[in-house]
């Protein structure tokens, strides 16, 4: 092989070309770089509590288009990009010892305990093969050099007072152009076979045409789907009202996917926003998206802070709760089988679709932990397995928040599963949509089936405990919107009218972003 200078660029949460420090880095760097992925085995084993498979059909799927789209990117500007299955540590010394000109290993940095292990065996191979590595950050919004606190130990437990700092105190930097051209790799170096899903002891989900994600992965389809977004329909000019949707491919940005593979940057998605504001208009639906930015960032930096904390029962309060691990109870939740449709819907899509909206996932978290009582941690890993979007931090981060162990400054927040489809699915269309043997009851009554009469049921075809279960449990606090579950009004959140927020629930923050003074 060659004696010229060789990068090994090892590729994980960043697929993407666009603003990306290490290509740049690399460029200007080396003769030849190559751009590494590696199809670990420990990704493919069980969760760490329940022992649930860690990546799921969806995930996966959606992970080999991301890898096949950037290859073809790589290719297009003179690269490619090799694939290897094995873990990095191992195949990277194999990669160094091959190609005998390896000067540097380069790196994203991650976060939690399982990447920063890969990262320590990684360094401990490149100290005994005298070849230095090279780490960047590039996985936030805000550059965790750039947060206004001394140390990462001074990050707010709240997230309001971390959004106010940064947005007062610190900038968003600017985005990196993506290269024309990239080196080569080394002459003769095998790019690798992309594996199937069977190869990795995985099924090939089935599409589903109820989801409201048909979205392929990859750089090109997360750049696309930006340019839909903003520039072709202006939906993002409307995102705050519709954000609490629950039907369809535009009530949000659904940018969590290809955010979690490192297929499109955040700060791409800001500096967009930006101009979409300079050019077209500035409201609160477009801070609003800069404000759930923040709160993955947020999640991302609570990780550094707390590192396996996050992960522990007991949270980061060191809360002590007396759940329970009834996995009878915990099977009725993941099927969609606990006889509270609104719950059973949002179960049902996530299990067909690797897809849950925002407002699903609150309430379904809400009723594992606080209606059954059940550990967290089962629901956090029944996420891991499923959802396309899993990212570690904003994963395990929400499961805490709405456990009640987390970064939630309100003590035993709940949701009211009647309250909350009656608000966000006021005709039950979203219930009928996913629980179809209920969608012989009309209007809003399709939330509380075991509140109709034996007539009723009859009529609609449903029997109680024979083709749709009876509720495992009944929270006393919904029978205060039972009697209000009869009416064919439109919804009056979350559907695609206005939104009428509860004055309560606005946040303040808009108030700073369109400030002249930046006082507030």
């Amino acid at each position: 092989m060659s004696t010229c200078r060789t990068i090994i660029y090892l590729l994980r949460n960043d697929l993407r070309v666009h603003d990306n420090e290490l290509f740049h880095w690399a460029q200007r760097n080396a003769e030849y770089i190559v751009p590494l992925y590696c199809f670990d085995p420990r990704h493919y084993e069980g969760t760490t509590n329940y022992n649930l498979p860690k990546t799921g059909p969806f995930r996966l799927h959606f992970l080999l288009e991301s890898i096949r789209d950037l290859r073809n990117t790589l290719i297009n500007k003179g690269s490619n990009l090799v694939v290897r299955r094995g873990k990095p540590e191992h195949v990277v010394a194999e990669l160094i010892q091959q190609l005998e000109s390896v000067s540097t290993v380069a790196f994203h940095k991650e976060v939690t305990s399982e990447e920063l292990s890969v990262e320590k065996k990684l360094k401990d191979v490149c100290d005994q093969m005298k070849v230095k590595v090279h780490t960047c950050w590039g996985s936030t919004l805000y550059h965790i050099d750039d947060l206004p606190f001394h140390h990462i130990s001074g990050l707010p437990d709240v997230y309001t007072q971390f959004r106010k700092a940064v947005e007062t105190q610190s900038r968003v930097r600017p985005v990196l152009p993506t290269p024309e051209q990239l080196k080569p790799l080394p002459p003769g170096l095998e790019e690798g076979a992309i594996p199937t899903a069977g190869d990795l002891q995985q099924t090939e989900p089935v599409t589903d045409p109820r989801s409201a994600f048909p979205c392929s992965g990859g750089e090109s389809q997360a750049l696309a789907r930006l340019k839909h977004y903003f520039w072709d329909t202006n939906a993002v000019a409307s995102y705050k009202e519709t954000r609490n949707g629950l039907i369809g491919v535009d009530y949000s940005t659904k940018f969590a996917p290809w955010l979690a593979l490192g297929c499109i940057s955040p700060r791409y998605i800001y500096h967009q926003i930006r101009q979409y504001e300079r050019e077209r208009t500035a409201n609160q639906s477009t801070y609003w998206v800069i404000f759930e930015l923040l709160w993955r960032d947020y999640f991302r930096f609570v990780g550094v802070k707390y590192g396996n904390r996050i992960f522990q029962v007991k949270g980061l309060q060191e809360k002590s709760i007396p759940w329970k691990k009834d996995m009878k109870l915990f099977s009725a939740w993941q099927e969609g089988r606990t006889g509270v449709p609104f719950v059973d819907a949002n179960m049902r899509e996530l299990l067909m679709t690797g897809f849950m909206s925002n407002r699903g996932r609150q309430n379904v978290a809400s009723f594992l932990t606080k209606d059954l009582g059940l550990d967290w941690r089962m629901g956090a890993e029944w996420f891991e397995y499923l959802l396309i979007d899993y990212d570690v931090c904003s994963n395990y981060g929400n499961w805490l928040y709405s456990a009640g162990v987390g970064n939630d400054p309100r003590e035993n927040r709940k949701f009211n599963m009647i309250k909350q489809g009656l608000d966000y699915d006021n005709n039950g269309d979203y219930v009928r949509q996913w629980v179809p043997e209920l969608q012989n009851i009309r209007s809003a009554d399709v939330h509380t089936p075991w509140t109709l009469s034996t007539a009723a049921l009859s009529h609609a075809q449903v029997s109680l405990g024979e083709n749709y279960p009876v509720p495992i449990v009944i929270a006393p606090e919904w029978s205060r919107h039972v009697n209000k579950t009869s009416g064919t009004g439109p919804s009056p959140r979350g559907k695609k009218g206005p939104s009428h927020t509860p004055k309560q629930h606005r946040d303040r923050g808009i108030d700073f972003y369109f400030s002249r003074s930046k006082n507030l």
